[in-house]
């Protein structure tokens, strides 16, 4: 969710009366080393000029709002002209009356190297011969009316400095991957039936070195211990928050101004890729958090950045978000279309992302998304929904899906907007998933209940069974959920102590045996007690104590059943997958329900007990005969439990029960879960035999 900052209103542009046109700009500081960014780039394998110039398909695509790689035309390109080397530089700003790009290469003095405008569509070109990688720059621009001159970064620069630096930098992007197996082992048919285990990380305050001043770790230094935990700890994927350049740290990158730009935070972009590769080299897939709902004004940023309202929607009914104290893309106009599609491209092509998690989609949706009546425009059939919007989630789905086999795209959508996960030919948005916020609301507030009361809450479990395959869900317990005084998880459970733990076993299980695909924050996998803070590192001490360290046993065990039982993943997304035993024994607190694969023997049944009163002979129906294994029990003394339970296994017997012929007489553990699985004998041919055993031979 879009963290608000709070710079000056946005009601009235920074502005600066032109004394003359490209009057000289101070230096913002000192020049930046000159170095690449990535693997070396040789003079003769840049590109010429020519190459990099947009031609007249790159223009309509560009203005009918179909171009998907913009980032190979404008921006800052290493290039050569003839013998010379420098950097091409290009620009849009059709409302402006002359550009100039300013720099260390150039004592930001912008009568050394003017824009020149291509025709009338608003495209400014220069190349610079010297420029080099490592480079500060900005784009001086002054607009038509020549009441309004200013220095942007570059909308489509490739890395900005650290903030509170303002410039962009030119960059080196050249990296040698090592991520091959990974990338053709990516399953081009999506996740719907594979498991899909998400471990969701702020990499600011994931983990910082205290003997160093508190610093943060870099791209680099990150990626062997991230790829270590996750691998540890079984996720399949690790979701990284905005590493979008931003100005303010405090928005954890949700209000971006660079949106080509890998923050400089954590170094560069070879790094950051870097980070990717490790990851993928050890099987771990990566989806990066993407933020098209909204923008912050910052000058230097997208806002008012030609002398007119190029990239908001220029009626504050419409551009401006009152919530977040933003700005509001004008997703009508087709250069802006063009913009996001080819930022989104740029992610999942040049950094090998793979998946995109799209912040804010409910804001996108609707005209009237946190506005009192009155503050909102009606779509042009009267209605609130946001039409142009609409439009483009379904072209950013389409290409995505079309051109990147393989990636999967995420909605953070938070209304009952309908086929959110179908595809656009359907009617739906075109996404693969969605967050289930519903259950993570109905399944916390009922967890922080007295176990007393919770008989008269039951429906708020059994809920989502209405609905669990109107989408192809993520059961998200995100960073949205541990902020704002809300507590971490481990606090919103209820009881002392020790049931504070067995609750939140409990709710792990009861997700990751849910249909759906998982989502867990850092620090809930230990049980981190206090609530999450962006400026410091997590309490990795806790992992010290055995009640945390169990904790994070458990998860790794969840997520080691999750993807070796088919019946547990195989229709996440099918409602075949799933079947009630006993949804209605509110009077203990007890769910009994079946997963299932899509063969015979791909059988899971889950019992949960939400009250810390054990249940002796507590009988269930199952769907066969033979021994069900205890494959987990949430109340093992391993994981910080009392030890009741089943002594590994049940045999069932030929007493019918709950519509089956056949059940189990079980305990269930107090504030516990036990997961049952068939066990399957192996099967002899009684025509075989087995072979001979041969002779000895003769000495």
């Amino acid at each position: 969710m879009s963290r608000a900052s709070t710079p000056p209103s946005p009601s009235t542009p920074p502005a600066a009366p032109v004394e003359a046109i490209f009057a000289v700009s101070e230096p913002p500081g000192p020049p930046a080393p000159a170095r690449g960014d990535g693997a070396a780039t040789a003079g003769s394998s840049l590109p010429d000029v020519a190459q990099l110039a947009m031609g007249e398909v790159d223009l309509h695509l560009f203005h009918e709002g179909r171009h998907l790689r913009l980032h190979e035309k404008l921006g800052a390109h290493l290039a050569r002209r003839g013998d010379e080397e420098g950097v091409f530089f290009a620009a849009w700003a059709p409302n402006a009356e002359a550009v100039a790009v300013i720099g260390d290469f150039n004592g930001w003095d912008p009568a050394r190297h003017p824009m020149q405008r291509r025709g009338i569509l608003g495209i400014w070109e220069v190349f610079v011969p010297g420029a080099q990688a490592g480079q500060r720059y900005k784009l001086k621009i002054v607009s038509r009316d020549g009441d309004y001159t200013i220095d942007k970064a570059d909308p489509f620069g490739f890395r900005h400095e650290a903030p509170p630096g303002t410039s962009s930098v030119v960059a080196d992007v050249a990296y040698r991957w090592g991520d091959e197996a990974h990338m053709s082992a990516r399953s081009k048919s999506g996740l719907r039936n594979a498991p899909m285990s998400i471990y969701e990380v702020h990499l600011g305050s994931w983990m910082r070195i205290p003997e160093e001043e508190d610093r943060m770790l870099t791209y680099r230094e990150i990626a062997p211990r991230l790829a270590d935990h996750v691998a540890k700890l079984g996720f399949t994927h690790v979701e990284l928050m905005p590493l979008t350049e931003h100005p303010f740290y405090g928005s954890w990158g949700y209000q971006t101004t660079g949106y080509f730009a890998a923050t400089a935070r954590y170094g560069d972009p070879a790094d950051l890729k870097f980070l990717i590769d490790t990851l993928h080299q050890r099987g771990i897939g990566v989806i990066l958090d993407w933020v098209p709902g909204h923008f912050p004004h910052d000058a230097h940023g997208l806002s008012f950045f030609d002398g007119t309202h190029l990239f908001e929607h220029a009626s504050p009914l419409q551009g401006y978000h009152p919530e977040w104290n933003t700005y509001i893309f004008n997703y009508g106009r087709h250069e802006v279309r063009s913009f996001l599609l080819s930022s989104a491209m740029y992610w999942v092509e040049q950094f090998h992302a793979d998946g995109l998690r799209v912040d804010g989609v409910a804001s996108m949706l609707y005209l009237d998304y946190g506005r009192e009546g009155g503050e909102w425009v009606p779509n042009q059939h009267g209605g609130r929904e946001n039409l142009e919007a609409v439009a483009l989630l379904r072209q950013l789905n389409e290409a995505v899906y079309q051109q990147v086999p393989g990636v999967e795209t995420i909605a953070e959508e938070s209304t009952a907007w309908p086929l959110v996960s179908r595809p656009t030919y359907l009617g739906g948005l075109g996404f693969g998933f969605k967050w289930d916020l519903g259950w993570m609301h109905d399944t916390l507030k009922y967890l922080a209940l007295d176990p007393i009361h919770r008989k008269f809450h039951h429906r708020s479990l059994t809920f989502r069974g209405m609905y669990a395959f109107s989408e192809n869900f993520v059961l998200a317990l995100s960073h949205d959920e541990v902020v704002y005084g809300k507590g971490s998880l481990i606090n919103k459970m209820n009881g002392d102590r020790w049931q504070k733990f067995a609750n939140l076993r409990l709710l792990y299980t009861y997700m990751w045996t849910q249909p759906g695909k998982k989502l867990l924050f850092m620090g809930g996998e230990f049980a981190q007690w206090r609530e999450w803070n962006h400026d410091v590192s997590l309490d990795w001490h806790l992992t010290n104590e055995d009640a945390h360290r169990q904790i994070q046993l458990l998860v790794g065990e969840l997520n080691r059943a999750y993807r070796e039982e088919p019946a547990l993943h195989a229709l996440d997304c099918d409602a075949r997958g799933f079947q009630w035993i006993d949804a209605n024994d509110a009077d203990h607190s007890v769910l009994v329900y079946e997963r299932r694969g899509t063969r015979e023997e791909d059988r899971i049944v889950v019992a949960l007990n939400f009250t810390p009163v054990p249940l002796y002979n507590y009988r269930i129906g199952v769907p066969g005969a033979g021994t069900w294994e205890e494959l987990l029990n949430t109340d093992a003394t391993t994981f910080g439990g009392s030890g009741q339970g089943n002594l590994g296994a049940v045999e069932a017997a030929p007493v019918p029960w709950q519509n089956r012929d056949f059940s189990l007489a079980l305990t269930l553990p107090p504030l516990g879960a036990v997961l049952l699985k068939p066990r399957i004998e192996p099967r002899v041919d009684p025509g075989l035999k087995p072979p001979e055993e041969a002779p000895p031979e003769a000495p």
